[in-house]
């Protein structure tokens, strides 16, 4: 079995990591945290079909679905306006 020696540095963990080097030995996993970013809840919009339209138009040219832009917009918004809050 051959030995697994530590990274002597950041640099080091890197290049093993990025040449494919087995690394799971080398990282403490007692310390490993998954994040959840809370619970998911269904939201209900109507909205004028222009709008939807309109919104389509854009998610076609930049080639995403209309939720996932939906919720990047209110996404931005939120940040924005809690911002101006501070």
């Amino acid at each position: 079995m051959k030995k697994i020696t530590s990274a002597k540095n950041s640099a080091e963990f890197d290049r093993r990591f990025d040449s494919g080097e087995d690394i799971h030995d080398l990282i403490d996993m007692t310390k490993a945290a998954i994040t959840r970013y809370g619970k998911k809840v269904r939201i209900t919009l109507d909205v004028a079909d222009s709008l939807v339209k309109d919104i389509d138009e854009i998610r076609k040219e930049i080639g995403v679905d209309r939720g996932a832009l939906i919720k990047v917009w209110l996404h931005e918004r939120v940040k924005q306006e809690k911002a101006a809050g501070e």
